[in-house]
């Protein structure tokens, strides 16, 4: 059947159960229960640290079918999915599901697992590298759950994903796992996705390459949800953790979409005092939250806070007193870790703080602006950045759905044809986040604004700038390109793409070889 959106979901899906389709952002108004939470007691003569990997193997309730959970804060530069993965496959375990927050190109040794029926199925913010392509080809046995960073914690805190063991990648520990992030020679910044796993697993493994006399003067995840402390030689590779500065684009077309996007901000009527902000990490994004540092100088504005993934450059801006603080769930790069230590008003905040709609109010509910990317985006304003131009599985919502829904003001940013593909479609790939929460599309040759905002169009009708119905771009962009052929997929159903409610908005098939 098609869902509001358009999209052909079946009632039912193998591997996966039965679909709840979404019905609308707003659609879930009940709230929900969260599960019980069981501890474990430990007793004064109890040991939680343990140096040898086979030994800590030993005492873990390891079974077939488990549910392992893994958080992604070293990001390309992880070793502990790899290496806890190893040892579980070594051992002849089977039918194991992973949660992991999201997976980068570094994991390419789970393939293997994948391909022997080891990992059977996958729940992820964000997949890219080896491990998308596989699921893509229809390599894993159940289709890959694919959430939102939101969505994660919704779904360990509801019991809908029950985790066995949670592997915690903690880059400073001391013996009786009070943890933190900020300290060590793989130091990650914020744990944000971490606090859903210690919160809500059965078991909690700690594993750290920086073990520090008790007590660890510096605690993000404390001491009374974790079971055991592991430690060995690394945790991670800091070259792939951190990407030393992220860099403002310097693409021509990049800055006018930048210099476009600032504008229109500024008439908007949402920079004023107290706004608050969201941007990415990418160049054009950086470009822009350059744009609106310049603009907030210039009119003497203080914001409330900035929020996300945070880059030095928001660090930058907080520094000089643009925002009074900063609400980070993980940290992008060396100064946005550095300062996660050293300022009080940056605040590290749960994934559920951030993004969960099912909680008592999730900060991304306060946020005026957010500066979101798009692989792909149609006339009805929904946007893909689950799959590339090929129909491979590339990337996956992270916090672009639960922003796009929270704030007031959401703006997409993109060329409109970047190697003579169009970033608009008649019907994207796969629907990420639905055009009903999307409010502006902004390119080099454009802006448009959603019809559904009748009060941003009434307030740009008599505007300087380049404002076009979002079908007038389609129009330009076509003339560049011409008409793009369909990609054909099979029928294998690969992905479930989940909205931030636990509704489903699309599906992800299997690439035809």
């Amino acid at each position: 059947m098609k869902n509001i959106l358009g999209r052909e979901i079946p009632d039912f899906i193998e591997g996966y159960g039965k679909v709840t389709h979404y019905n609308g952002y707003l659609a879930n108004k009940m709230g929900t229960i969260k599960k019980d939470f069981n501890f474990k007691s430990i007793n004064p003569y109890d040991n939680k640290l343990y140096t040898d990997i086979s030994k800590l193997m030993d005492v873990l309730p390891l079974k077939d079918g488990m549910t392992l959970s893994f958080h992604h804060h070293l990001r390309n530069g992880d070793y502990v999915l790899n290496f806890i993965m190893k040892e579980i496959a070594q051992r002849g375990y089977k039918n194991i599901t992973i949660v992991a927050s999201s997976i980068f190109p570094c994991h390419k040794p789970i393939v293997e697992y994948i391909e022997k029926g080891i990992i059977t199925q996958i729940y992820a913010g964000y997949i890219s590298g080896p491990v998308a392509q596989a699921i893509s080809e229809g390599k894993l046995q159940k289709p890959a759950i694919m959430h939102t960073h939101g969505g994660r914690a919704r779904l360990m805190e509801t019991g809908e994903v029950k985790v066995d063991i949670a592997f915690v990648a903690a880059p400073t520990s001391d013996e009786y796992g009070n943890i933190n992030g900020v300290e060590g020679k793989s130091a990650c910044g914020a744990l944000g996705y971490a606090h859903s796993d210690v919160e809500n697993a059965h078991l909690v493994v700690a594993i750290t390459d920086n073990l520090v006399s008790f007590p660890n003067p510096i605690i993000e995840i404390n001491q009374t949800l974790i079971d055991y402390v592991l430690v060995v030689e690394a945790i991670g590779d800091p070259k792939g953790i951190v990407s030393g500065t992220t860099q403002i684009t310097k693409n021509p077309i990049g800055l006018k979409v930048a210099d476009l996007t600032a504008k229109f901000i500024e008439q908007s009527g949402y920079l004023k005092d107290g706004v608050s902000f969201q941007t990415g990490a990418g160049g054009i994004s950086l470009a822009v939250a350059a744009e609106v540092k310049s603009l907030m100088k210039n009119k003497n504005i203080v914001g409330s806070f900035a929020a996300g993934g945070i880059t030095g450059y928001i660090v930058d801006m907080y520094k000089e007193g643009l925002f009074k603080a900063l609400f980070d769930v993980q940290c992008f790069d060396l100064e946005a870790i550095k300062s996660a230590k050293e300022n009080p008003n940056h605040i590290k905040m749960s994934a559920s703080m951030y993004a969960n709609c099912n909680n008592k109010g999730a900060v991304v509910n306060k946020l005026d602006i957010v500066i979101l990317g798009a692989t792909e985006i149609d006339t009805a304003f929904n946007v893909n950045v689950t799959t590339g131009s090929d129909g491979i599985i590339m990337g996956g919502s992270g916090g672009h759905s639960d922003t796009a829904a929270g704030s007031k003001l959401c703006i997409i940013v993109s060329q409109l044809v970047n190697a003579r593909i169009s970033v608009l479609k008649e019907k994207i790939t796969t629907i990420t986040t639905p055009g009903e929460t999307v409010d502006v599309l902004v390119t080099e040759r454009g802006i448009a604004i959603n019809p559904l905002r009748e009060d941003l169009i009434e307030k740009f009708k008599n505007s300087n700038l380049p404002i076009r119905t979002i079908e007038e771009l389609k129009e330009i962009a076509e003339k560049m390109t011409g008409k793009e052929k369909p990609i054909e997929f099979e029928e294998k159903i690969v992905a479930i793409v989940q909205y931030r409610d636990g509704s489903v908005v699309d599906v992800v098939k299997q690439i035809k070889k």
